[in-house]
């Protein structure tokens, strides 16, 4: 069985998946408005990956005997002044998702929770990835804005992007 305190985290974190998945599939709908297809593709698959990353802790949750609470998912964002705004706020979002998943793995230590301490180790490893490529992501919308010609070869590269499941992997 879950402690209370990691079950509401838990919880939370579902909850926080969902709604990384509701703001990234805005910022698809955004791209789709400034006639950028590809920039919407990549952003619809990130959002099925975080749908899919709320599912992991979901099982998880009840594989623990635990109850999973599903919460109301806030509005999200639906407006920016620019590419570069969008993914200025892509890589602050996972760095608040870094953060969650950090203070979870820091309560099932002091739980001595070792079930969902190994649990959130996937995690832990997925935000290093999922900064990083938001980094890299930033830096090359960064120098899209000196030339629209990038910003196109860009909108391709991200066309091409496509879902696996990471249960496939």
């Amino acid at each position: 069985m879950l402690n209370d305190k990691m079950l509401e985290m838990l919880n939370n974190q579902v909850n926080a998946e969902m709604a990384s998945g509701y703001l990234y599939l805005s910022m698809a709908t955004y791209f789709e408005q400034q006639d950028l297809p590809g920039f919407a593709n990549s952003l619809r698959v990130h959002a099925q990956e975080e749908l899919e990353h709320a599912m992991r802790f979901y099982d998880y949750i009840i594989r623990k005997g635990g109850r999973v609470t599903l919460l109301a998912i806030e509005e999200p964002k639906n407006e920016w002044n620019s590419t570069l705004e969008v993914y200025e706020e892509i890589l602050a979002h996972e760095e608040l998702v870094t953060s969650l998943i950090n203070d979870i793995a820091d309560l099932a230590i002091e739980l001595k929770d070792h079930a969902t301490n190994q649990f959130i180790q996937w995690f832990i490893e997925e935000q290093v990835e999922e900064e990083e490529l938001a980094h890299e992501d930033l830096r090359k919308v960064k120098l899209a804005q000196q030339s629209t010609q990038v910003l196109y070869m860009l909108d391709k590269e991200y066309g091409e992007m496509t879902f696996t499941s990471e249960n496939d992997e």
